[in-house]
């Protein structure tokens, strides 16, 4: 009766987890510019990854008494939640700096001018 009921948890955590990751897909065709496209795919990702590392765990423990593959997939989850927001904030970074002006729902620049853009990705001021 455990057994039965850790596997449907389980594989309830990693649908979830794959729904996560299938509408950040969907995000990223949907979403009009760079910036939001760049959104989705990072919150749904890092979402995605959490619940279906959840189910794996689950597994590794509970269904096949193996702790440690348990202990390294949370191991690789732990990189996952640390390196995804940081390559998130690079890119988006990088866009600015590159000048690639964000856009609203309609298409219409949200800045007056790469330029301005530029200067926002800036860390420091300019002297």
């Amino acid at each position: 009766m455990f057994a039965w009921l850790i596997w449907l948890v389980s594989w309830g955590l990693i649908a979830v987890g794959c729904v996560f990751i299938v509408s950040g897909a969907i995000g990223l065709i949907r979403m009009p510019d760079l910036y939001t496209r760049l959104h989705a795919a990072s919150v749904t990702d890092t979402g995605g990854a959490i619940f279906i590392v959840l189910g794996l765990t689950l597994q590794a423990f509970f269904v096949f008494d193996n702790p440690m593959a348990g202990i390294k997939v949370v191991l690789v989850l732990f990189f996952t939640l640390f390196t995804a927001p940081t390559a998130s904030h690079a890119l988006a970074k990088t866009a600015l700096l590159s000048g690639h002006v964000p856009t609203d729902g309609e298409g219409k620049p949200i800045l007056d001018s790469p330029e301005t853009a530029q200067r926002l990705a800036k860390s420091r001021p300019e002297k």
